[in-house]
Parts: structure tokens; sequence; C-alpha cells
């Protein structure tokens, strides 16, 4: 597999970065013409990389996993790991949420989704693996649902995002849906 000339990965990097912030501003439907010019690209540019809307959005999300990927690669406790996930995912949970809204995906970009969902779930895995060891978790709790809680969790942090009141009440929402995944004491 040929690598990627530096210079290709920073214009591909920044039209998905432009991307993820057009969907937020404007919608799912803007002009893709919007993205390449907030990207500093030429509309040839988006194309080459990108054939098509669904393929954009694709690689937001490719990211965001990525991103959410290094925060369970630290090894925390589950706790702190949550809080670290909802805060990096919340834009991501709202701004998936925003092109499912708008989102006329063909068979083969809803696979694709399908996928990332499924990719999200094991990146979570190794958490749910670790909290289960530590006695922290259910046994029955997978990286799937713990992919499900943090969209819950993340999904009401967004709406408070930045103040103190916001991070009061992902402590709150976190204690409820950890809470419910508990392992019982003995």
């Amino acid at each position: 597999m040929l690598s990627m000339r530096r210079d290709a990965k920073l214009r591909r990097d920044a039209l998905i970065a432009a991307a993820a912030e057009s969907f937020a501003e404007y919608g799912y439907n803007v002009p893709l013409e919007e993205v390449a010019a907030r990207a500093g690209v030429g509309r040839g540019t988006l194309y080459r990389n990108f054939k098509d809307r669904e393929a954009l959005a694709l690689a937001i999300f490719d990211t965001e996993i990525d991103r959410l990927a290094a925060i369970v690669e630290r090894q925390q406790d589950l706790r702190q790991s949550m809080i670290d996930l909802a805060l990096i995912s919340s834009r991501g949970t709202a701004l998936f949420a925003r092109i499912a809204a708008q989102l006329v995906a063909d068979t083969e970009n809803m696979a694709a989704f399908e996928a990332l969902g499924e990719r999200f779930a094991r990146v979570l895995d190794p958490l749910a693996e670790r909290a289960r060891a530590n006695g922290d978790l259910r046994s029955d709790i997978d990286g799937a649902k713990l992919s499900l809680a943090l969209r819950m969790v993340s999904s009401l942090f967004y709406d408070l995002h930045e103040n103190v009141a916001g991070h009061g009440k992902l402590d709150e929402a976190l204690d409820l849906v950890l809470d419910g995944m508990l392992a019982l004491k003995r």
C-alpha cells in the first residue's frame, strides 16, 4: 500500500476538518464548494479525495474514532475514560445526529456507516474488558454497550458544553448510566 504524500494528507485532513465544521454549522447539505473553500482547496482536490458527500461524512467519523481510540489506549479507569470520551465525542455525536437526519445513503455507504459503529465498539472493547476484570462492569457489558452509553451521555453534554453546570450534568448522567452497568459487589 502506498503511503499518502505529506502535502496530500494535509489537504485531506483540512477537508475533513472543514467538512465537520461546515456540517455542524450549516447542516449536511452545505454546498461542497463551501467545504473546499473553507479547507483552502479547490473542488477538484475535494473530489480526488472523496467521491461524494457520504464518503466525506464517513471520513469525519473515522477520524473521530481514531481520536477516541487514543483515549482508550491511555489505560485510565472506567469513569475517567468515559468522562474523557464524552467530552471529546460530544461534538461528533451531535454532528452524527445532524447528518443522520439528512442522510440518504445508498447501500454501500449505509454498510460503511454500520462498519464504523462496529469499529467504535471494537475500540471500546478493551475498556470494557479492563472494567470487567476490575469488577467495575457486569460481565455482559462490552464495547457495543459502552458505545450506546457513551452516545447517551455525550448527547446530553453537547447541549451544556463548556460550562460548570454542563460538567455537573455530565457527572450526574454518567453516575446513572454507570450504576446501571456496574458489577454487583458481593
